[in-house]
């Protein structure tokens, strides 16, 4: 045994053996601790109604990827592939979650003067970065803008950006194509007026 490797781990393998699986096992660690790093931090970037839950999640999965290192070698590289596609689960859903919009119905009236017509009146929130999916309402609809700045835009028209106390219209055979929250940054809302078919649905996706 050479004057290097006489204070070292009695073995049988080759002083070249030996390098090569301390070679692998480095990069092992460093995936180890810069997956570790990215899922505890990613953490913050997860907004919505499941956020709790989700950092619950995000907080046991690093546990778990900062003790695989010390599991058997094929016990932790399947505990790293469960880990990597929970981790992308979340990057995927996360940004999901935070688009959802919240609608709150304020008051409905039948329209007797117009025969099975109804008038709706509603306030939808978005979240940061939000947004609503390409659609039509089939009815005539009245925006106004209550918080934040939004983005509006009709097929064949163009892209509007709305502040507080500005406005929008749609007609009953206009799509919807652009809906979103201007801002990443900070939530909008806004109220909707709507005058439509009392059977018909609020809301028609387009695809």
């Amino acid at each position: 045994m050479s004057e290097k490797n006489s204070k070292g781990t009695p073995t049988d393998l080759s002083g070249d053996a030996v390098e090569e699986i301390s070679s692998n096992l480095r990069r092992l660690l460093a995936d180890v601790l810069a997956l570790y790093v990215k899922t505890k931090n990613f953490r913050w970037h997860i907004s919505g109604r499941r956020f709790r839950d989700d950092h619950l999640l995000l907080d046991e999965q690093s546990t778990q990827i900062f003790a695989a290192p010390r599991a058997k070698n094929e016990r932790s590289i399947m505990l790293r592939k469960k880990i990597i596609m929970a981790a992308l689960i979340c990057l995927i859903a996360g940004p999901l979650m935070a688009q959802e919009s919240k609608v709150t119905s304020l008051m409905s009236k039948d329209l007797r003067e117009f025969s099975g017509k109804e008038g709706l009146m509603i306030t939808v929130e978005y979240a940061p970065g939000g947004s609503d999916p390409v659609h039509r309402h089939d009815a005539h609809v009245f925006v106004y803008v209550l918080e934040g700045s939004i983005v509006m835009q009709v097929k064949g028209g163009k892209e509007v950006t709305l502040t507080p106390g500005q406005t929008f219209y749609e007609a009953p055979n206009d799509v919807h194509v652009v809906s979103r929250n201007a801002s990443s940054a900070k939530p909008a809302k806004f109220l909707v007026f709507f005058v439509k078919d009392k059977a018909a649905p609020l809301l028609v996706p387009v695809k």
